[in-house]
């Protein structure tokens, strides 16, 4: 999943078209003399970077892919699939998926920082013309790209959560509305197109090179955990995703998928693993301070952030383990590469500071900001000048 580039959005690709043989399958000679069968012509949107790139070049590379038509608004490092530069709300997508059997839509922006109303209009409109587009180019299958946190975080949620279980979320998450808004679309397009088949892959927590609220849970020096409540965390890594994405893509599989490491780590694993202790607060005040300081721009997370690191939302994944897949991490595994990842990061209540920043703030001035509590802040003042 990746982030539109306004400075590449006009550009466009006038390279020749992909082959006109467009039978769902080709026998093609190895190496070694033997014959092989390639099938589908995958396109992949969003395949410059993140999830996108390493799942165009997984593709590329596979034997039972006929061609990858990737698209994006910049050119990508992958030399063996057919590039098309474009943004995916321009209705000329539908011609560059001409010939295309699936599209594996991933062309997503869930970066903190952009503004949400710009945010909303890039991921809903992307998907609706992609949908249409895939329909009109005569697409067989499109395969979505969404998250385990639609089915919202709540403390009577089931442990797990089987991919039939209702999508409780609602749109006070980062990005949460945006997904909530592209299952709909899944939906509405394989009833309004019967010939299209919708295929819709929802990660656990992300992992491998991602940004999210989650992720930067990690780089604050203090874990916050609400009076009261009950996290449980299951992580994902996006090489796990690549390879739920191809089950797809191969048709080993369909309809909603969930995917993620098999079980959870309760939140005093997570403590003893990462070595981080936490800060526990009681609700009013977490989510208050959460609330206010968001409210100010203080911070890009939204008070409903905090309910993913309260409540369980952990999923079964049982489709794939069905149809054979199995993840080839662990969460604590996961969670030893995350904590690689963010080493040397200095986030305070949702927000990355510099180092400059991170070094004047010190222990003490993070775990003020950490709490957020502009009321705490004001009530100790009020205390000291007494």
């Amino acid at each position: 999943m990746s982030s539109p580039d306004p400075q590449v959005r006009a550009a466009r690709n006038h390279t020749d078209r992909p082959s006109t043989d467009h039978s769902p399958s080709a026998t093609v000679r190895r190496a070694d003399g033997t014959t092989a069968v390639r099938g589908p012509v995958v396109a992949v949107t969003g395949a410059a970077a993140g999830v996108g790139a390493m799942l165009t070049e997984r593709l590329a590379a596979a034997e039972e892919i006929k061609q990858v038509i990737a698209i994006d608004e910049r050119r990508g490092e992958c030399a063996a699939a057919q590039w098309h530069i474009l943004d995916v709300r321009d209705p000329a997508i539908a011609d560059k998926l001409r010939g295309a059997d699936v599209v594996v839509h991933l062309a997503l922006d869930l970066d903190l920082e952009t503004d949400p109303a710009a945010r909303t209009a890039y991921n809903v409109r992307g998907t609706q013309t992609v949908l249409t587009a895939a329909a009109a180019a005569g697409v067989h299958r499109v395969v979505l790209c969404t998250s385990a946190m639609v089915y919202g975080a709540l403390p009577d949620n089931e442990l797990p959560l089987s991919e039939d279980a209702e999508l409780r979320a609602t749109a006070e998450a980062t990005g949460v509305g945006d997904l909530l808004e592209i299952e709909r679309l899944a939906r509405r397009a394989s009833r309004a197109h019967p010939g299209l088949n919708v295929t819709v892959v929802r990660p656990a927590v992300l992992v491998g090179g991602t940004d999210t609220a989650l992720t930067r849970y990690f780089e604050s020096p203090r874990l916050l955990v609400v009076a009261g409540s009950r996290p449980a965390w299951q992580f994902c890594h996006v090489e796990d995703l690549c390879a739920a994405l191809e089950y797809a893509v191969l048709e080993k599989v369909d309809g909603e998928l969930a995917v993620g490491c098999d079980g959870w780590l309760e939140q005093e694993e997570v403590e003893e693993l990462t070595g981080i202790r936490r800060m526990e607060l009681p609700s009013a005040v977490a989510l208050g301070a959460a609330a206010r300081l968001h409210r100010i721009g203080l911070t890009p997370s939204p008070a409903g952030d905090l309910a993913y690191t309260m409540y369980p939302w952990v999923v079964s994944g049982s489709r794939l383990h069905d149809a054979g897949w199995r993840p080839r991490w662990t969460n604590e595994e996961v969670l030893a590469e995350l904590l690689e990842e963010v080493s040397g990061r200095h986030t305070v209540a949702g927000r990355r500071l510099g180092r400059k920043d991170a070094t004047a703030a010190g222990a003490a001035g993070a775990t003020v900001a950490l709490l957020g509590a502009a009321a705490v802040v004001r009530r100790a003042r009020k205390a000291r000048r007494r």
